[in-house]
């Protein structure tokens, strides 16, 4: 059975959860492919919120099995207390299932990533400072501890050991604190999280790819979004892996040819969160209203996220980069009480215009947002789930963005509660 992903179009916090969430009640499985706790999403299901960072959003539908693939990297204690949580609140656990191949975070990582981002000084990232790009990292140097080394306490301090090796002279003579001790961390991990992880680690591909064979539906969650992409995202401020839909593949153990949905999420205007280039950004009385309004706070940071105006460019490129065969657009309702909004359809840098995001950082960094304006409808839309009751002027903005961008826009949000959408498809 052909499997959906959920991806991202934009630099993250499009209100992916809520979508996933909305899909997954048709699904069997649903799978994280990459990123870890430094992405989070909030649902509100009957008057309940559930802050999410690694579960898969699928947890909270009783006929669904949660997956955190290979491609994820995993903090133990997190992860443990993030079950704790759910658990606390009624919901049942027991079926999630975390791939042995996936990565530890340790908390050497950590460490290392808040000396580094402070060391980076005005250059500075803006990483949450969880550990991701140095749990990444030594993946990529092939000196990481995987999930799977946590059944093994011989193999777990043997490789800990040679981490430790390398990681505690930077530690220590770069940036002049003191060395992390394995006794220590080995207990933390082998004694503290690893009888209780134990039942949840499993051969994650096999139970993909047996869902699939038995004609289960699968749906394939990522995490931060296409253009903090590392390969495809806005360089160096991006995340450590490639959350666009690509990566569903890579960070799970499946085909290209398995997948025949691929939902892009977008919100309604754009928002960033740390450094980085952002073309369309208000720094005004509506980019507060947008933070006032759409409660523009990170869900695991609590930092406040830059606003700016829907860019097409952004879009376009998105569905290039992902094969996008349809959109979610979120928040529309935060745009009710404006007069006007304008979108950005291209890019103007000195002689040249620009439709697709341009490739060479110094001309991106540099663009000028061109802008076609609509009315606004100034009419509270949040209780509407029939797409024929929008007001003309929101029908208008929807079916100005399909023309713009080429794609389908199907689901639309009108409200952070599961049931304030509308299916322009029903």
């Amino acid at each position: 059975m052909p499997a959906t992903i959920v991806v991202g179009t934009q630099w993250g916090d499009e209100g992916k959860g809520k979508f996933t969430d909305l899909v997954a009640r048709d699904m069997d499985m649903v799978v994280r492919y990459q990123g870890g706790h430094n992405a989070g999403h909030t649902l509100v299901v009957d008057g309940q919120t559930f802050a999410l960072q690694l579960v898969p959003s699928g947890v909270l539908h009783e006929h669904t099995t949660p997956v955190i693939g290979n491609g994820v990297v995993v903090d133990p204690r997190v992860l443990l207390a993030e079950i704790d949580m759910l658990t606390s609140k009624g919901v049942d656990c027991s079926r999630l299932k975390v791939s042995g191949n996936a990565h530890l975070i340790m908390p050497y990582h950590q460490e290392l990533d808040a000396l580094h981002e402070r060391h980076l000084g005005a250059a500075k990232l803006g990483t949450t400072k969880r550990g991701i790009g140095p749990t990444y990292a030594d993946k990529a140097m092939r000196t990481g501890i995987r999930v799977q080394d946590l059944l093994d306490p011989k193999i777990f301090r043997k490789k800990l050991e040679v981490a430790l090796d390398h990681h505690n002279k930077v530690l220590t003579k770069v940036f002049n604190r003191l060395p992390i001790e394995v006794d220590a961390v080995a207990d933390e991990y082998l004694v503290g999280c690893a009888p209780r992880m134990s039942g949840y680690i499993a051969d994650t591909v096999s139970l993909i790819h047996e869902c699939l064979e038995s004609d289960g539906n699968v749906l394939f969650e990522g995490a931060q979004a296409t253009f903090l992409d590392v390969d495809h995202g806005t360089y160096p401020f991006v995340t450590s892996s490639n959350p666009v839909a690509g990566g569903a593949c890579v960070g799970s153990g499946v085909g290209p040819r398995d997948i025949n949905r691929i939902i892009g999420v977008a919100k309604a205007y754009v928002t960033r969160v740390g450094s980085g280039p952002f073309p369309t950004e208000l720094s005004d009385e509506v980019g507060d209203y947008l933070v006032d309004v759409g409660h523009e706070f990170g869900t695991n940071t609590g930092r406040r996220r830059r606003t700016g105006w829907l860019d097409v460019v952004l879009l376009r490129q998105a569905v290039r980069l992902n094969s996008l065969s349809e959109i979610a657009l979120t928040k529309l309702d935060v745009l009710d009480g404006l007069d006007t909004i304008k979108v950005c359809v291209a890019y103007e840098a000195g002689d040249e215009r620009y439709r697709y995001v341009p490739y060479h950082q110094s001309v991106f960094h540099s663009v000028k947002p061109i802008y076609e304006e609509l009315p606004g409808w100034k009419t509270d839309i949040s209780g509407i789930t029939d797409p024929d009751h929008l007001p003309a002027q929101a029908a208008a903005y929807i079916e100005f963005l399909e023309s713009q961008v080429g794609v389908p826009i199907r689901l639309v949000g009108v409200g952070p509660g599961r049931g304030q959408f509308l299916d322009r498809a029903a």
